[in-house]
């Protein structure tokens, strides 16, 4: 067995006994590090051998950009019958298998990579997990040769439509945890000097032009998830950077403008609901309200406390959802036109929820679900994979 798996089980074998003595329905850290061990340095050791592949690595044909830019085609633009070399049309919720999907690929493949890294290395102290995370964060971030452009002025095109869309930011969700995972490792005393201020530059300049460009301001504005994903990608990487005036606003845009305006009075997400997949997109949402939450909580601004004058916020959001996630034959609405059978998977708004809200039930639930989806529409969904990087000993609610 590798030394890096023989220390993680010492350290599960250490807390076992109070795992066990604390029940099944509670978590705290040490049983964190109990339960995602041995899951978190397997995959660490698996990418140990994986080299970075960035957006420089495969050019698309039908980009306006550059090598460095990164491109991605909306998910539901479909060349239309009717006219085959015109522009696409749209049939929502079912993904075009045959869109370009390398650059979005290469960038989930970095958000599984270096959060599992920089775990294992917490874990272990083994700091061949760090070396290997630092050379994926340079990759991405510092190196002239490999870097990605810090914009998204290509993302989401359609073919005869628009060479770039403002809904193209939701892709960069995946950058979410890559920037803890950063945070992380400069804590740890491991992520420093030009790399650690080349990659908060990168991060800088990109929540500059995220909340500038008419790209980031229509996203912010898109009014569905695809807000709320726009706030949590500011929320982290603001944090990251130390920017806390635009973590001050995004708190005031939770409470003004997402809770307000996308959630229901019994705390369902009637835009997300209206969908053709809306058991998945409610998911989605939940998770991206749920960590955002989690970003900018405070102890004197707790936002999973907080609610609108009316009782709206995430307390009745939690509420409304957990019958479904615990049963999903229970789901009032249609079922998703595709992937309805590989929901739910080991959603974060259940653990974040869960401790922040006092219910040992939701975290029990999270306990039982799928923590490493495979199907590519999960993965895409699933941003936050890695709790070790979120909940203590590193601040994780500030």
């Amino acid at each position: 067995m590798p030394n890096s798996l023989l220390r993680a089980a010492a350290l599960v074998a250490t807390v076992t006994a109070a795992v066990a003595s604390a029940g099944a329905a509670q978590i705290t850290r040490r049983q964190l590090v109990a339960l995602d061990s041995a899951r978190v340095v397997t995959a660490a050791n698996a990418y140990l051998s994986a080299p970075p592949i960035t957006v420089t690595a495969v050019r698309a044909a039908r980009s306006t950009g550059g090598p460095h830019d990164y491109y991605s085609e909306g998910d539901y633009w479909w060349p239309n019958p009717k006219n085959p070399d015109g522009p696409y049309i749209r049939r929502d919720g079912e993904t075009n298998p045959d869109n370009f999907v390398a650059h979005r690929d290469a960038m989930r493949r970095l958000s599984q990579i270096v959060p599992a890294l920089v775990a294992a290395y917490e874990l272990t102290g083994d700091t061949r997990y760090a070396t290997q995370a630092t050379a994926h964060l340079r990759a991405w971030f510092v190196a002239e040769s490999t870097r990605m452009n810090p914009d998204l002025l290509y993302a989401q095109a359609i073919k005869g439509v628009a060479t770039g869309r403002g809904i193209g930011i939701i892709d960069t969700i995946h950058l979410v945890e890559v920037a803890r995972a950063a945070a992380v490792l400069a804590q740890l005393g491991y992520l420093t000097g030009d790399t650690l201020a080349g990659v908060k530059d990168w991060f800088r300049q990109y929540l500059a032009w995220m909340t500038t460009h008419p790209y980031g301001l229509a996203e912010k504005n898109n009014g569905n998830n695809h807000s709320a994903a726009w706030a949590l990608q500011v929320a982290e990487f603001a944090s990251f950077v130390g920017d806390t005036a635009r973590m001050g606003e995004m708190r005031t845009f939770f409470k003004d403008t997402l809770i307000p305006q996308q959630m229901a009075a019994d705390g369902s997400f009637p835009k997300e609901l209206a969908r053709t997949k809306p058991y998945g997109y409610s998911l989605f949402q939940l998770d991206v309200m749920s960590t955002l939450a989690q970003v900018l909580s405070t102890p004197s601004d707790d936002l999973f406390a907080y609610t609108t004058p009316d009782g709206r916020g995430m307390a009745r959001a939690l509420a409304f959802m957990y019958p479904y996630i615990a049963d999903k034959s229970q789901w009032p609405k249609r079922p998703d036109v595709e992937y309805w059978d590989d929901w739910p998977v080991r959603e974060p708004a259940l653990l974040f929820g869960g401790l922040a809200l006092h219910q040992p039930k939701y975290i029990a639930l999270w306990k039982t679900l799928n923590p490493d989806p495979t199907v590519d529409e999960i993965v895409r969904n699933d941003p936050i994979r890695q709790p070790l990087l979120w909940i203590g000993p590193t601040p994780a609610r500030r």
